[in-house]
């Protein structure tokens, strides 16, 4: 007896869509979050801290929120309370231990937890994320795979998932087939989840962070522009026991010389022209957390020394103020220049290199483990995919892609494959006709 087909072609106005709000200081942690519950066909709507929460909520009208255990601007207690009497009807949860927050359940809280769950399991496992590059004979088997894969999921799931959340949507979203596991006994599993790649150079980097991360120990972290130093910044924020503090990040190279010294220290009123009020600057704002100072390198030799003052002893100086302040914080710097060869030089102080190398970790040029290039161009599909339907690349994209040098590194296959899903406009493929490198090749 011939099985009964399976219908994917469920008039789309059957399903109405369900809307979660996020709200994470921790990027990672929403990325992480957002990409199960979209699997599950939730539209997420993501928040940085309690105030932005406040205004999602207030224009997206959610059926669910999902609040970390810390925020940056609100107190937690306080704001879970206001939360659940402006918000009676939206399912509440705490992400601390995917514990469930007092008040309304809603028919969808063990997706929700069931979401928890796999995002904190997900930081020591391999990256198993969906194949998106196209291969001729994938265009047979993507019905069938949808239906073996419907069919065993009613069989395997240990939560029960609404019927809308399995069958695949018609014809605007490609199915997705999983590629062969990685080896969970291999060095892949060493590998963090947000740094993508397993040439040996990425599994190097996140053995080292995950070394590292734990400890006060300043790192210094050196790589080509676009090659993914600020991810890896994040990652030793993350895994250190500073992660549910803040994470502060600024670019010497972006701020004037004669406003860098206020925007890191601070300045009191009146302190120079313009300064109305008193401002706490990027340091003290990281008290407790981590400090992330990008492209070090370009800081001027009169603010290193002032800089160095305060990696020595801890304390702080606002400019136009007297008194000191003590500041805890854990430094992660990071530059695109051969810093010791410019301490060498004189071109960079060689006392301040020394205390901020205590560490080093090295990020690769693309070129180096070009290997891992389809693993990237999966990640940055689906990171679009978020906000669109989610494109594959065609062979004939990828060996235009591999062909490429990359001198702009991880950042400018980003921006290609972004320019590349612009220009297929509603098409689900990428062909070699939208791979435009642009300005990016001279």
């Amino acid at each position: 007896m011939q099985p009964v087909p399976v219908a994917f072609s469920a008039p789309s106005n059957r399903i109405r869509p369900r809307t979660v709000l996020v709200a994470s200081a921790d990027s990672h942690f929403r990325h992480r979050l957002s990409h199960v519950l979209g699997g599950l066909r939730w539209q997420v709507r993501e928040a940085s801290g309690g105030a932005q929460a406040w205004a999602e909520a207030e224009s997206a009208a959610p059926e669910a929120a999902i609040v970390d255990s810390w925020l940056p601007d609100l107190e937690l207690d306080e704001f879970l309370r206001d939360f659940r009497t402006r918000f009676p009807q939206v399912d509440l949860v705490t992400a601390d231990g995917a514990a469930p927050s007092d008040g309304p359940r809603g028919p969808y809280r063990q997706e929700l937890l069931y979401a928890l769950r796999s995002t904190q399991d997900a930081d020591t496992a391999a990256w198993n994320g969906a194949s998106l590059i196209e291969t001729p004979e994938r265009a047979d088997n993507d019905w069938k795979a949808a239906g073996q894969r419907i069919s065993g999921s009613a069989a395997s799931a240990s939560l029960p998932v609404p019927i809308d959340s399995v069958i695949p949507a018609p014809k605007t979203v490609p199915i997705r087939i999983n590629p062969p596991a990685l080896n969970a006994a291999g060095p892949a599993a060493e590998r963090l989840p947000e740094l993508v790649g397993n040439a040996p150079s990425m599994i190097e980097i996140s053995r080292r962070v995950r070394l590292v991360a734990p400890r006060t120990t300043p790192v210094l972290i050196e790589g080509p522009t676009g090659s993914g130093k600020e991810i890896v910044a994040e990652a030793l924020h993350r895994l250190s026991t500073r992660s549910r503090k803040p994470f502060v990040a600024i670019n010497c190279a972006a701020i004037p010389e004669a406003l860098l010294e206020a925007e890191l220290f601070g300045h009191t009123r009146g302190a120079f022209t313009g300064a109305v009020q008193g401002r706490t600057g990027r340091i003290e704002a990281a008290d407790g957390g981590t400090l992330f100072l990008d492209e070090i390198g370009e800081m001027p030799l009169a603010l290193q020394a002032k800089l160095l003052r305060f990696v020595e002893c801890g304390e702080l100086q606002r400019v136009g103020d007297n008194d000191t302040a003590r500041v805890d914080v854990r430094i992660i710097a990071a530059t695109h220049r051969p810093l010791a060869k410019h301490a060498e030089e004189g071109r960079f102080r060689s006392d301040l290199y020394y205390r901020l190398a205590v560490f080093l970790i090295r990020t690769p040029a693309l070129h180096s483990h070009a290997e891992d290039l389809p693993l990237l161009v999966n990640h940055f599909l689906e990171l679009m995919g978020r906000q669109a339907p989610v494109k594959r690349v065609d062979s004939t994209a990828l060996a235009k892609l591999r062909a490429h040098d990359w001198p702009g590194n991880v950042r400018e296959l980003e921006h290609v494959l972004e320019r590349a899903a612009i220009l297929a406009g509603d098409e689900p493929v990428i062909t070699a006709r939208e791979i435009d490198f642009g300005l990016l090749v001279n």
